[in-house]
């Protein structure tokens, strides 16, 4: 099992980014890949969850040991697979996460992509008390380079890799049609859209 790696950041997708190490590249899956834009061609550490499944070994990773942890007590979760779990830890509110598990709040829970509410019942179950500390932000502090639509269109990307409906997305784009972000920005924000519903 991996706890992290360290090396050159590579490459960047809608989906996943790449890590260089000892003349190796690494396909790792992230929450916000856009997150990663300032440290391209840079020495990166990354802390690593690696799933084995019968037909891909995959490696999930993160910028901190705080976001590992909330992603594995996800995916401790029956009905929470690793991809669910990313989509959840991409909203970048663990505060708002915790305060729902530990109240309840089942309509909150509901507003992530695939999740019922016999899994958010679940979730609140058997995590309810367990986050000690609820870490206020995970991810880094989004960059203030000047973008135009084509950041919105690999955000939109993005955000249909971590499971959300083209249809919740429509008014996304059509909110942010015309503003120039980065694609980093635009998923934080989209994000933060879609939880207030």
């Amino acid at each position: 099992m991996y706890d992290y790696i360290k090396g050159q950041l590579t490459k960047i997708t809608a989906k996943y980014i790449v890590v260089e190490t000892n003349g190796l590249g690494y396909m790792i899956n992230v929450a916000n890949p856009y997150s990663f834009t300032d440290s391209v061609n840079q020495v990166v550490t990354i802390y690593l969850h690696q799933v084995v499944r019968e037909d891909a070994h995959l490696l999930f990773g993160f910028h901190t040991e705080d976001e590992k942890d909330v992603f594995l007590k996800l995916i401790s979760v029956s009905g929470i697979g690793p991809m669910t779990a990313l989509a959840i830890v991409a909203v970048d509110d663990n505060e708002g996460l915790v305060n729902a598990i530990d109240n309840s709040d089942i309509k909150y829970l509901t507003k992530f992509p695939k999740i019922g509410r016999k899994t958010a019942q679940q979730m609140i179950l058997d995590l309810a008390g367990k986050f000690v500390e609820a870490p206020r932000e995970i991810g880094k502090t989004a960059s203030t380079k000047t973008a135009g639509n084509a950041q919105l269109d690999e955000a939109i990307e993005a955000l249909l890799a971590l499971g959300y409906k083209a249809t919740e997305l429509k008014k996304v784009r059509g909110f942010f049609e015309g503003t120039a972000e980065t694609a980093e920005q635009y998923i934080k924000s989209a994000l933060k859209m879609l939880m207030k519903g």
